[in-house]
């Protein structure tokens, strides 16, 4: 596996390790007030099992490379999960994290997708394909 591949993998499973531990901690309040209102499960325990599967996946993504191409795919799948938040707090002009404007808010949907290829490329599964 490529060394960009390697640090892209290592950076975002510690950033995420960090993002969840932060939601069981000092951000717990922040991470509930971006749950949406029309979220079936209590906002805190949303928080806090969202912030238990960020500090999975980052903790595997990180020391667990031979998996790399299984928990890639997962943390991508796992942006894709969350993104419908990150639409509610943009829709019901929700203030989080200094996110206290639509122009703001609106910039971070766009980032979503960004963290999904990241999540792919350090899971070594967006590659080039070669000619035989």
């Amino acid at each position: 596996m490529s060394t960009s591949r390697t640090v892209a993998r290592l950076v975002l499973g510690s950033l995420m390790v960090g993002a969840g531990v932060s939601h069981l901690t000092v951000a717990r309040e922040e991470f509930q007030a971006q749950v949406p209102d029309w979220f079936p499960i209590d906002t805190d325990v949303t928080v806090l099992a969202s912030g238990a599967v960020e500090i999975a996946l980052g903790a595997s993504f990180v020391a667990v490379p031979r998996r790399r191409r299984t928990i890639g795919p997962l943390l991508a799948a796992f942006f894709v999960a969350i993104f419908p938040g990150n639409v509610a707090q943009y829709a019901e002009h929700t203030d989080a994290f200094g996110l206290d404007t639509d122009t703001k808010r609106l910039v971070r949907l766009f980032f979503q997708p960004v963290l999904v290829a990241w999540a792919l490329f350090g899971g070594d599964v967006l590659r080039r394909r070669t000619r035989a």
